[in-house]
């Protein structure tokens, strides 16, 4: 563990901004940054952090912390507020100051983290946020009270409508003038202002000088310090991070002091240390309550009966359901639908852009490398961006009204039979459109076994990326009408999110065994949503998910693209560009000519070629001899190489496989490629093996092979980001195994058992 240094040493001041989740707390940071932010990652764990200057100026930085309810850390956000404002991160230096941002609707339950923040001994300035709420419920609350008993700034704000933020600006301001003693300089240290019990109160002050000693905290912040140690070593919730981030004197002495409370005949718990503050808490309240009109939370506003009229319908275990499908509907009818028309003007650009490269490059490996490798691997997840836009608003739309909230209470029943959280709905329902972000939303789950059963079946959701592949094999396999393609594409993505539950409850019963977690969930009151900070939230995740999902997919797909291309074809070669000749002098022409002006016989006859020339480049590729290395070990799922080839070129990332079938299939210049692709595939016949001559694909075959992708792990970027999610090789690693061998099993029993039936034909 670093020492800790001095805050003052840094030119630039820090000011954290702290409060629990639904304060308004980002809103308020938003107004006072102008929305001039940037986003990135805390070092050495994937959370948000959230940056922006204090506006008008330029040497204060205001940092947005995870929300949470108090320092006792449970999840990823929740400790990386706590470490931030001990100085354990960002170089070991605490904030110059902090703003505590509360409800002034529910201010009891707020102050419990604003104590413990103010007991850390930095300059602070409380925030009283959603004034108008708390001025409609009648409860006559006196912001000067407040802060003579809490001994900081309090100033009563309405973040939506910039009520009181040139106050808060100012004071933070003036907070920042506040300087830090140098650790070891003579300051008075300052206690709780709420007396702990004995004999809690007695091992308080060895632990804090154990941590000024060793330089962890200044002498200001070490009484709060210790209580926090204490209380989270007592119930064993820190047991396992002490030694990672304290130096074995300070553990010792946290583990010595623990053991002496236990052995007490008082059994003076955590619990009770929670039950104290709270008390004084209480007090703290109803002292600067004013109760001319009414007690304190004893009037309740319109907004309030409103909200419980709307929650009767929305929390109905039948209703509120109905409500939470149509709202599921709409969202995927936007994923699927809507965001068509800008996908396919994302992949006309993208052909642009291949073209203009070939176009401007001589004929060569550098040019193909650009446009196929590059250009192509780019696009694969670039396509997808608009999907990933649609699902971000919509789950930001949701958050913002307080709707999100609900859904979760709802889908609580469903997650715990399977043994998760409740919280694990927004990361699932995240995954529909791509698991990266699914996985990156598991940071709120507090339990690590929750967050790593939920990050271990949420690829088992059937992503946007495997759509094109449905509907391809649908298309190639089934003649029936639109009901039928409809109903099938719908049974996998039942058969995706029962498979994942029903792996969660495995996982919770096995590997990752441990109670069903209760779920304590706030509902927030319902809002009108911001337009303003919607598309913000929107663009913040989405660019997130574009730079670290689009880079891995590029690098393997460029990768992909040197075992398709080597080693070369040259007969094949050499035959192409004869036939391209002989064409050409056909139509008159000769030398370089611009393809759009030759006859429509001639360009069909020259795209031909190209397709061909593809084909038989695949095949003779170190990436098409790999597929008939493993064609055995793919036929008792009805599978061939070319099958083969294209699930092997989609484990960068699942799109792939229609591009990969089309040049397998001689379609890659095809006027219209989809239309040619199906038709070849349901021509394409075995060319080996004891069913050489017959059919490959059949309804049973396109069953399987769906099947295989519902549950397979065939995203590279996932597994990249379940890596740094989990600290480690050893969970990405295990979910590519048994998601494989899941996907070669379900494959292998549907068509087997289809072929016993007679339905292989």
């Amino acid at each position: 563990m670093t020492p800790l240094r001095t805050a003052a040493a840094r030119s630039t001041r820090r000011i954290a901004v702290a409060g629990n989740p639904n304060s308004g707390k980002t809103t308020l940071f938003n107004a006072l940054t102008g929305l001039r932010h940037k986003v990135a990652n805390y070092p050495g764990v994937t959370v948000e952090k959230r940056e922006g200057r204090l506006a008008g100026e330029p040497r204060i930085t205001l940092l947005d912390l995870p929300g949470t309810y108090s320092l006792s850390a449970r999840s990823p956000d929740e400790q990386v507020a706590r470490d931030v404002l001990l100085g354990w991160t960002d170089g070991g230096a605490p904030p110059d100051a902090v703003l505590i941002v509360v409800d002034a609707a529910n201010l009891e339950r707020n102050l419990y983290l604003a104590c413990q923040i103010i007991e850390l001994g930095v300059p602070a300035v409380m925030a009283c946020n959603m004034w108008d709420r708390a001025t409609q419920r009648g409860d006559g609350l006196d912001p000067a009270a407040v802060s003579r008993a809490l001994g900081v700034p309090v100033i009563p704000t309405v973040a939506t409508r910039g009520v009181g933020v040139e106050a808060v600006r100012r004071a933070l301001v003036r907070a920042c003038g506040e300087t830090h003693p140098a650790v070891g300089a003579e300051e008075p240290k300052t206690v709780p202002r709420w007396l702990p019990p004995e004999p809690y109160a007695s091992s308080v002050e060895p632990v804090a000088a154990a941590l000024v000693e060793h330089g962890i905290c200044s002498p200001r912040a070490a009484a709060g310090a210790a209580l926090l140690l204490l209380g989270d070593a007592q119930v064993g919730g820190e047991a396992s991070r002490l030694g990672r981030r304290l130096p074995p004197a300070v553990v010792e002495r946290v583990a010595t002091e623990v053991a002496h409370l236990r052995r007490d005949e008082t059994r003076v718990t955590a619990t009770a240390i929670v039950a104290a503050r709270y008390a004084w808490i209480g007090d703290v309240v109803r002292r600067a309550t004013q109760t001319s009109d009414a007690p304190a939370g004893g009037r309740r506003s319109r907004g309030d009966v409103l909200t419980d009229r709307i929650d009767r319908i929305v929390t109905h275990r039948v209703w509120g359901v109905a409500l939470l499908g149509g709202i599921l509907f709409t969202l995927f009818m936007a994923l699927f639908s809507w965001a068509e028309p800008l996908m396919r003007l994302i992949e006309r650009g993208q052909t642009a852009l291949q073209a203009g490269a070939r176009a401007a490059l001589p004929a060569g490996p550098l040019v193909d490398l650009l446009a196929d490798g590059v250009i192509g691997g780019a696009g694969a997840v670039v396509v997808f961006f608009p999907q990933i836009c649609f699902l971000f608003f919509f789950i930001a739309f949701l958050e913002d009204s307080g709707y999100l909230a609900r859904a979760a209470f709802l889908m609580d029943r469903l997650m715990s039979s399977a043994g998760l959280h409740g919280k694990s709905f927004i990361p699932l329902l995240s995954s529909y459109a791509c698991a990266v972000p699914g996985i990156m939303a598991t940071r709120t789950i507090e339990n690590r076994r929750d967050r790593l059963a939920t990050i271990l079946v949420a690829p088992l959701m059937s992503c946007s990326a495997r759509l094109p592949v449905y509907l391809i094999v649908v298309a190639a396999v089934f003649s029936g009408g639109a009901w039928l393609k409809a109903c099938v594409i719908t049974a996998m993505y039942a058969v995706g999110t029962v498979t994942a539950l029903l792996m969660a409850a495995l996982f919770k019963r096995t590997l990752l065994a441990g109670p069903t977690p209760a779920f304590i969930l706030e509902l927030p009151p319902y809002h009108l949503p911001r337009p303003w900070p919607i598309l913000r939230a929107m663009w913040d995740r989405s660019k997130l998910f574009l730079t670290r999902a689009g880079t891995v997919i590029l690098a393997v797909c460029v990768v992909l693209w040197g075992l398709a291309y080597f080693p070369r074809d040259e007969a094949a070669q050499a035959r192409a560009a004869r036939r391209t000749q002989a064409v050409l002098a056909a139509a008159g022409v000769g030398g370089a000519v611009d393809r759009s002006l030759l006859p429509d016989p001639a360009r069909d006859a020259l795209r031909e070629i190209e397709s061909e020339r593809a084909g038989a480049q695949l095949r003779q590729s170190y990436l098409g001899r790999l597929g008939r290395a493993i064609e055995p070990a793919l036929r008792p799922l009805g599978f061939d190489w070319r099958i083969g080839v294209g699930v092997l070129a989609s484990f960068a990332a699942r799109e792939v496989f229609v591009g990969t079938m089309g040049v397998v299939y001689n379609v890659g210049g095809a006027e219209d490629a989809d239309a040619s692709l199906r038709m070849r595939m349901r021509e394409s016949r075995w060319d080996s093996g004891p069913r050489a001559g017959q059919r490959v694909y059949s309804p049973l075959v396109g069953v399987s092979l769906m099947i295989f992708y519902v549950l397979c792990c065939q995203c590279i970027s996932t597994l990249a980001v379940a890596r740094r999610e989990t600290n480690s090789w050893h969970w990405p690693a295990f979910m590519f195994a048994y998601m494989t061998a899941l996907a070669y099993a379900g494959a292998l029993v549907v068509y087997q058992i289809g072929t016993r039936l007679g339905l292989g034909v």
